[in-house]
């Protein structure tokens, strides 16, 4: 720690009319002693202001400024009473669609739902293995991870109680039965296409909407590029529309 000497001097603290006289001893004196000493004397000196001071507003000067606080932008909305609205708002109705499989809806799963738990529903009603099937919602696949609450964040309303979501089925396994009534049901030969490779039904199929849309999914999900996925399906479907006519 470093000195400094104070030879005989007289140290002043306070305000003029009440200073405070400290006689310092000719020697050598620490900072640490020196500061000790100097709150010390200004300990024993009353205090001006007590912690309970109000200022009286009558004093203050008239020429002063107002201090207004600004509006808030948007008012606070006050927390809903009701409990109808928050047991609405924790299911969900989700309509599965697929191209070749019939709607499956499941009315009021709670929000935790994962996509994956979806997937083993719609193996249970239609058939169709986990690792084929994909979900998709707004025309993109949905991880496997993701909740349903996941998915009401990117809805524009707040106020949903229903979602449809689509299902793509990869490798073939599209045309599964149901497990329930694929014992007694009976074997129907397809149609097998000529050699020109003309099929009505297979027509139908490709120029439906529903089947543009799958392919735009597996094809984002494969080339994992939005934008790339789409110029694809796009090309695909103009390359099929020009051989069409």
């Amino acid at each position: 720690m470093s000195h400094f000497p104070i030879d005989r001097h007289t140290l002043w603290a306070g305000s003029k009319s009440h200073p405070i006289a400290l006689l310092l001893h000719p020697t050598t004196m620490t900072e640490l002693t020196f500061a000790r000493a100097f709150l010390t004397a200004l300990d024993s000196r009353p205090i001006k202001i007590s912690s309970d001071h109000v200022e009286d507003p009558r004093s203050f000067p008239s020429n002063r400024p107002a201090n207004i606080l600004p509006k808030m932008p948007k008012p606070m909305s006050k927390p809903s009473s009701s409990t109808s609205s928050t047991t609405t708002s924790e299911t969900l109705t989700i309509t599965l669609k697929s191209l070749h499989n019939p709607r499956s809806t499941s009315p009021s799963l709670p929000l935790t739902t994962s996509i994956l738990d979806l997937k083993h529903a719609l193996e249970s009603r239609a058939g169709v293995p986990t690792d084929k099937a994909r979900i998709l919602h707004r025309k993109k696949p949905v991880p496997d991870s993701k909740i349903l609450k996941d998915l009401l964040a990117a809805e524009d309303s707040a106020n949903v109680d229903a979602l449809e979501l689509g299902v793509m089925v990869m490798g073939g396994a599209a045309s599964l039965k149901p497990v329930a009534a694929a014992a007694g049901a009976t074997t129907v030969p397809m149609p097998v296409p000529g050699p020109d490779g003309s099929n009505a039904e297979a027509r139908q199929i490709v120029e439906s909407p529903q089947f543009w849309t799958d392919l735009q999914g597996f094809l984002i999900q494969r080339v994992k590029d939005e934008k790339t996925g789409e110029e694809l399906a796009t090309l695909f479907k103009k390359s099929w529309e020009g051989r069409a006519k």
